[in-house]
């Protein structure tokens, strides 16, 4: 059984998060299929999906008009860390340093790009933009699932004490972790994709409800991986 790892409470301090009427708007029209095209596909494959803010606010998003559905999250985050075992497979010195210029982002976050943000508007009607904003199922399946991801939070993300690593504070510490800390990041995303591409397969007809809750798990985790995760805990605790 996987362990209960305590996770510290987002600072009392900070400004509460809520998506701006722009970026709901925009996440309404993506949800549609964006994910499906490959000029977009292949420029959140070089940015690892969207920036922390706006990944969280897309399975938000996603999670509220689908009442939990989360195909589309799923079909690039399977991409991505297949993408991610595969840069990690590298052998020779120096391992470390060389994976994490690997994994580094070679494009800007899509919705950022655009110009999205806290205080971009939009014409759409309240009732979407209160709907898009309402958390209830992703804090839904966030509390389903939390035995799983709660192992995965990074540490640094929370300040605690965890060797755990998403992909921004494992590029930004290559100077400090040691090669143990390449070993578990390793271990880490070779376990988690198998789980993510089991999550994803439940999707299609002939297996519908295949799924676990560890897999459905991994999806909440491959997102804290590639984009960090404080904002996904100010939002479901």
């Amino acid at each position: 059984m996987p362990m209960n790892v305590p996770i510290p409470s987002p600072s009392s301090g900070r400004r509460s998060f809520q998506l701006s009427p722009g970026e709901i708007h925009f996440l309404w029209w993506f949800i549609q299929g964006g994910i499906m095209e490959p000029e977009t596909r292949q420029r959140m494959r070089k940015a690892w999906g969207f920036c922390e803010r706006h990944a969280w606010a897309w399975l938000a998003v996603e999670a509220s008009f689908r009442g939990g559905y989360l195909l589309g999250p799923a079909v690039l985050y399977e991409d991505l860390m297949e993408r991610a075992v595969r840069l990690f497979r590298v052998y020779g010195p120096a391992q470390g340093i060389r994976v994490r210029i690997r994994v580094h982002e070679k494009g800007p976050c899509l919705m950022c790009e655009l110009g999205y943000g806290p205080d971009s508007e939009a014409t759409a009607a309240a009732k979407l933009i209160d709907k898009g904003r309402d958390l209830y199922h992703l804090r839904l399946v966030a509390e389903r699932t939390r035995p799983y991801w709660q192992m995965d939070v990074c540490g640094v993300c929370v300040g605690t004490n965890s060797t755990m690593r998403c992909r921004k504070h494992f590029v930004q510490k290559a100077n400090v972790d040691s090669v143990e800390h390449f070993r578990l990041q390793k271990e880490f995303l070779t376990n988690l994709f198998p789980r993510v591409a089991n999550f994803l397969r439940s999707f299609r007809w002939e297996y519908r409800d295949t799924q676990t809750v560890e897999d459905m798990a991994a999806l909440i985790s491959a997102v804290g991986w590639c984009s960090g995760w404080t904002i996904f805990l100010e939002l479901v605790e």
